[in-house]
């Protein structure tokens, strides 16, 4: 429950001096992993403002990396490394794709989506992250189970654009 909670499991409990401490082990770890507020990636568009038009290669990516995190679990720090190692691309009109890239900028257009009819849609990313962890300094060791969190869909406008030939004098 302490854990649950994001409390220190003595503190939590009143446990007496000298009692059988609980070992910390990879469960407790993967559970604590599991609870860690981390963070939605930010979906960028391109085009960007916002607008987009109908059968062209919209582009999409995010900038999500790595980043560390530690914890205290039975009175021991705990030290995350934790990465993005799945990516969940919903369009927005009903079309997705899941890839182990973050995409890219123009011009490489690594994940691109062709919208075919013009409205409003709401596109995002899902992250799925992975994690290491070491114990007081120790050994590496792979934390058992992934986390996926939700993006925030992004407002994007479909439209049309009509060809208009123009002469020069």
């Amino acid at each position: 429950m302490a854990i649950s909670l994001g409390q220190d499991p003595f503190s939590f409990c009143n446990m007496p001096p000298g009692a059988v401490l609980p070992t910390l082990t990879p469960g407790l770890v993967a559970a604590a992993f599991h609870n860690l507020p981390l963070p939605p990636s930010e979906l960028i568009v391109q085009p960007p403002n916002g607008k987009t038009l109908v059968n062209f290669a919209t582009n999409f990516y995010t900038e999500s990396g790595p980043f560390t995190r530690a914890v205290t679990l039975l009175g021991q720090r705990v030290d995350l490394r934790i990465w993005p190692s799945r990516f969940g691309w919903e369009f927005g009109d009903g079309a997705a794709l899941a890839t182990t890239s973050p995409g890219s900028p123009y011009p490489d257009l690594d994940i691109t989506h062709g919208y075919r009819k013009a409205g409003r849609v709401g596109p995002r990313v899902d992250t799925t992250y992975a994690a290491r962890f070491s114990v007081n300094g120790g050994p590496w060791r792979d934390v058992a189970g992934t986390v996926t969190i939700p993006g925030n869909p992004v407002d994007l406008q479909v439209v049309t654009a009509s060809p208009v030939l123009v002469a020069y004098r």
